[in-house]
């Protein structure tokens, strides 16, 4: 049986893999690359694994985040989780396996706090941050930790726009578009990587989608929640430029949340990142709390590297 073949029962199992690392999200996520795992074992029984996305640009192959995939890294069976000397055993078995590969870059899962295996093989790492939401079940408590200016842009959004999700994924994607458009950016992905990636989720009962609409029918904003049995997460939004002032992405946010709260049962709602001073202050109004996670790189070849530091 092959690794992967093997990591889609372990994933049938395990309690707490992250819907990001499951391999049906993996296989919608990869195009433009491909996906594979090393696997760790105690007598004979997968407990460790270590999913991994890789791309070609000429003779080398690199691996590197795919699309809508916000984190990847190690993952262990909680009964191995914060024992050092098997986490360390299990982690340099997972870093043993991966091939010869120029470079290796990935954004570690929040609940990941040990790279020192890594360290000790001259990988590197940088720390970013997402926010949090913990607690969901008591969202009185939420709310009530709610930054003033944010309650008066729900309230205020409230008053022009109402809250559907019967909308289609393909008008979810235009008012997603705006936003980039609005800022001089390209659209990092298409509509059929979009469509792919959409279809995986709503297969696997695991989206929802929030449009906020006014009066003529209007979308302002576009919210698309993901989940898995740990969290939810914000996974991408979008405003239309001409409509921002009504305050309905604020709104959304905040429906969002509820849903994880009152629909999932889930305890933590997580709005993926960011590092953006602008967006950073609006979590924080929220009341998230900060949260560290690694990004962990070593190039494994130095002309790769160089290649990678002087292109356009």
């Amino acid at each position: 049986m092959s690794a992967k073949a093997r990591y889609h029962d372990f994933c049938r199992s395990a309690p707490d893999v992250p819907v990001f690392a499951q391999p049906w999200y993996l296989e919608a996520c990869a195009e433009g690359g491909a996906w594979d795992v090393a696997l760790a074992e105690e007598n004979g029984r997968v407990v460790a694994a270590l999913p991994y996305f890789y791309k070609q640009k000429g003779p080398f192959r690199y691996v590197t985040m795919p699309p809508f995939v916000k984190w990847l890294g190690p993952y262990l069976l909680p009964e191995f989780r914060h024992v050092l000397k098997k986490e360390h055993a299990l982690l340099e078995d997972l870093i043993r396996q991966l091939p010869d590969f120029a470079a290796f870059k990935q954004n570690f899962y929040p609940t990941a706090t040990n790279w020192l295996p890594f360290y000790w093989q001259r990988y590197r790492q940088t720390t970013y941050y997402t926010y949090r939401l913990t607690g969901l079940h008591q969202l009185a408590q939420i709310e009530a930790g709610i930054n003033r200016n944010i309650r008066r842009n729900i309230q205020k959004a409230r008053q022009q726009v109402r809250v559907v999700h019967h909308l289609t994924p393909e008008q979810f994607y235009q008012v997603n578009k705006l936003s980039f458009d609005r800022q001089g950016l390209p659209m990092p992905y298409s509509w059929a990587q979009f469509a792919r990636h959409d279809a995986a989720l709503a297969a696997n009962g695991a989206r929802q989608l929030f449009f906020a609409v006014d009066e003529q029918e209007r979308i302002h904003s576009a919210a698309y929640l993901i989940w898995d049995q740990q969290a939810a997460y914000y996974h991408l939004s979008g405003d239309d430029p001409a409509l921002r002032e009504s305050g309905a992405g604020i709104l959304l946010i905040w429906e969002a949340i509820r849903y994880a709260s009152e629909v999932l049962g889930l305890a933590c709602f997580d709005f993926e990142g960011s590092m953006l001073p602008a967006v950073e202050r609006i979590r924080v109004q929220f009341g998230a709390v900060q949260t560290p996670y690694f990004f962990v790189w070593k190039h494994h070849s130095r002309f790769f590297e160089l290649l990678e530091k002087f292109r356009p």
